[in-house]
């Protein structure tokens, strides 16, 4: 059995794709592309290649046969191996089931946002607010758009997560500039006077 090695996105998407049927790797990039899968997942058509490269030294990907159409380079179709059924449902199911810890760079930076001048943190925070409400904007002018129409809701499930984080956090952001603001956030007295010194 292959060694378990569940860090890659990619890698979960391109067994994903061959679970739906055997593709090249060209065609797995105009798939997840037109699927809008960039927006959640990392993708760049060089790595795309070394990760079926990976999945196949695994076993948990084989090359089907190899196909030219004209002058164009030879193009290898893979097909999901029995393992690779295996471990992209057995993975698939954890990430759905199980939550993680997720250090998000946001967050770090909230940790230590007493670095930052009360006044500084407002006006950072204020810029924060502005990009969310101008990133919620073009989401939904994109829900519109007729790429995302012609999907079924649940290709493009995650971009509603992701649309939910973002209003989430749209609301946090702003009721933490509101306490600054209103000097009602407990410890500004101790974050003023830290600067002071």
């Amino acid at each position: 059995m292959a060694t378990r090695q569940r860090s890659n996105p990619l890698a979960l998407a391109v067994l994903a794709l061959l679970y739906e049927r055997p593709m090249h790797p060209y065609e797995m990039a105009t798939t997840l592309r037109e699927r809008r899968k960039e927006d959640s997942i990392k993708l760049n058509y060089g790595s795309l290649y070394s990760v079926v490269q990976s999945l196949e030294r695994r076993g948990l990907v084989t090359a089907q046969e190899v196909q030219r159409d004209g002058r164009r380079p030879e193009r290898t179709v893979y097909a999901i191996a029995e393992p690779g059924t295996v471990e992209l449902l057995d993975w698939l199911s954890e990430l759905v089931a199980v939550p993680t810890r997720e250090f998000t760079q946001f967050e770090a930076a909230l940790s230590l946002l007493a670095c930052l001048k009360p006044d500084e943190a407002v006006r950072l925070l204020e810029e924060r607010v502005s990009r969310l409400e101008q990133e919620l904007a073009a989401a939904e002018g994109l829900r519109g758009h007729s790429s995302m129409s012609k999907l079924p809701r649940l290709l493009y499930i995650e971009w509603e997560y992701r649309i939910a984080l973002r209003r989430t956090e749209l609301e946090f952001v702003s009721s933490l500039v509101q306490e600054i603001r209103e000097e009602t956030i407990e410890g500004l007295a101790m974050w003023r006077d830290f600067h002071q010194q």
